[in-house]
């Protein structure tokens, strides 16, 4: 999990749950297209990580959402939707037969093949690079050694292998990811205009399969099996790339998030962060939206559609830059030679994170504003909040808004006098020292946020 993302479930209390409970750390290395990225060189590095599993994650938002009385209806399938002026009504079928659900709202998270987009008649334009298979299996490899200290895998006959990123040969690209179950999750990716791959998908994939396209890719024969342990194991093929946006986010009562709202390629992990701040962004104002202010889902769209521009963008190129080909080869030398200027690591790093898209905000604001909240001492303990947040630094306004949350926090050399935060992390407005106009600013702000000031 890397990104804005590990620290917005830090200030949520999920990461406790998954036994981190300290702010997620700064890595110190990472990749581009396969290019190492050292991160110690950065001026500043912003990207966060954690590493957990989709399954531990999942129960932890389940039992999130069970304290908070949230009815969870598993094994429900969505058949239509019937949309009325003021309401709208999801037609299901579960274990009793067909049923009606009626609701203010329907929020489609259902993956890059959303029946909700679907049945909304939204489209999903965008591009499919059919030549690339990737294939991936969780897997033991008996004969290896694990070298945490280099982030290696030592195998016998073959060497040392590198681990927790994508490595380019002239046949493809594999990587291999430690499980913290001591298994391996193994990939490769295949250009099959190249003469490469097996064009057979017939069946589900096996761990033979992935196998034989490892040594592909590799050059090298790695003996490998499945885990004798319970599952779940990922075992996969997938055919095809695919980068697409949603022609909309909202279509009436009927709005999209996550995949359901934009696909892309995987490579560097993009897609846990930038879903979960749709689904964030989109919780506050669909609060306020019930709660009487149907306005604030206006600016959902013009305030997510940049992040999924920008994921669009440099995942595609990071998948260029694992293709094989001698004019690829050209350019990954290039880029190496750039990746070693420190301000080009850490512009890419903040590409990473995701904050270098900045929220809409008026042209004389705050430099803070409309950026995710800085990683300020204490700031992040407070805001698993539902209202926005006021930080009184040592420069809020005497008169405070009403709806708000008002944290004091003494901070040495603080960036900033006060900020007013989103339920989502982003600031919403900021000052260096109080005054009239600060503070007229600051009440505009909360109105504009649905609170009651």
């Amino acid at each position: 999990m890397v990104g804005q993302a590990a620290r917005l479930l830090h200030q949520r209390g999920i990461l406790a749950r998954l036994g981190h409970p300290g702010a997620p750390p700064v890595g110190q290395a990472f990749q581009f297209g396969g290019i190492g990225l050292d991160l110690t060189t950065a001026p500043e590095s912003p990207l966060h990580g954690v590493s957990t599993s989709q399954q531990e994650l999942e129960s932890a938002l389940a039992a999130r959402a069970d304290e908070m009385g949230v009815d969870l209806r598993r094994s429900t399938e969505l058949v239509g939707i019937a949309e009325g002026p003021d309401r709208v009504t999801a037609r299901v079928l579960d274990g009793a037969g067909p049923a009606e659900i009626d609701a203010a709202y329907i929020v489609g998270c259902n993956g890059a093949h959303s029946r909700v987009r679907d049945l909304a008649g939204i489209g999903f334009p965008g591009i499919t690079d059919s030549t690339v298979v990737s294939r991936s299996a969780e897997v033991t490899i008996p004969a290896a050694t694990l070298v945490p200290e280099r982030a290696e895998l030592e195998l016998p006959g073959v060497g040392a292998l590198g681990l927790y990123r994508w490595n380019r040969t002239p046949r493809g690209a594999w990587s291999m990811l430690p499980r913290a179950s001591g298994t391996l999750l193994v990939s490769a990716l295949e250009w099959e205009h190249d003469g490469n791959g097996d064009d057979s998908d017939e069946g589900p994939a096996t761990v033979p399969e992935v196998a034989a396209a490892i040594e592909r890719v590799l050059g090298s024969r790695i003996p490998m099996s499945a885990p004798a342990g319970p599952g779940p194991h990922q075992l996969r093929r997938r055919r095809g790339r695919n980068t697409r946006i949603a022609e909309t986010y909202r279509r009436g009562r009927i709005l999209l998030a996550g995949d359901a709202a934009h696909v892309h390629n995987a490579v560097g992990a993009p897609g846990l962060n930038v879903g979960l701040q749709d689904a964030v962004c989109l919780a506050w104002r669909l609060a306020g939206a019930v709660r009487g202010t149907p306005r604030l889902l206006d600016g959902y769209e013009r305030e997510r559609r940049p992040a999924a521009d920008r994921v669009a963008v440099h995942t595609q190129a990071q998948t260029l830059l694992l293709s094989p080909g001698a004019e690829v080869t050209a350019l990954r030398a290039l880029l190496s030679e750039w990746v070693r200027e420190p301000v080009v690591v850490g512009r890419l790093a903040t590409l990473l994170e995701g904050p270098d898209v900045r929220y809409p905000c008026d042209a004389d604001a705050h430099r803070l504003t409309g950026w995710f909240v800085p990683d300020i001492d204490g700031v992040d303990h407070h805001l698993d909040d539902p209202r926005p947040v006021l930080f009184d630094l040592g420069g809020a306004p005497a008169e405070r808004p009403h709806g708000v949350t008002v944290v004091e926090l003494a901070v040495a050399a603080p960036p900033v006098g006060a900020l007013l935060v989103r339920p989502d992390g982003y600031v919403a407005w900021a000052a260096d020292e109080s005054g009239p106009r600060d503070a007229t600013a600051l009440h505009h702000v909360a109105v504009a946020l649905g609170s009651d000031a």
